[in-house]
């Protein structure tokens, strides 16, 4: 079987369209992940997949892609599903936490049902600026709580 995940980031941000909050998907960035590497602090990055913030945006089983923009220029954003870290919303930070996973050739224990998924919950400081574009975790002044 394979993973729940890509599952769970759509319901998570389909949930969060629904309730009018801004769905932000945390993702640990690799050789995989195309993001501007200049937004990229530890390792991570945050970004507003929201649909003011993205134009075609897919979420597929194995990527996210999408086009937004950072400090002005559009830029194609490619995502692996398993390099996401969690998917919550801006206003109130509900949403859920997973482990990063390498990719792997074959299906193996971090491609089985449920392999490293948490709830999270979020304490969220106003950053204080309209948030429309993708937005890196050094500017959005938050940080992930994770609740077992």
């Amino acid at each position: 079987m394979f993973t729940t995940k890509p599952y769970l980031i759509r319901a998570i941000y389909e949930w969060c369209t629904d309730e009018g909050f801004t769905p932000y998907v945390a993702v640990q960035v690799d050789e995989r992940t195309r993001v501007p590497r200049e937004f990229v602090r530890d390792g991570q990055i945050v970004l507003n997949v929201s649909a003011e913030a993205t134009h075609q945006l897919v979420m597929g089983n194995e990527e996210i892609t999408f086009q937004t923009r950072f400090n002005g220029a559009s830029f194609p954003v490619v995502v692996p599903v398993d390099a996401v870290v969690a998917i919550y919303a801006r206003e109130n930070g509900q949403g859920m936490a997973f482990e990063a996973t390498p990719a792997e050739p074959a299906m193996g224990d971090s491609e089985k049902v449920g392999a490293g998924e948490t709830a999270l919950s979020e304490e969220t400081e106003s950053a204080g600026t309209e948030e429309s574009e993708a937005e890196p975790a050094a500017r959005r002044g938050s940080h992930l709580t994770l609740i077992k």
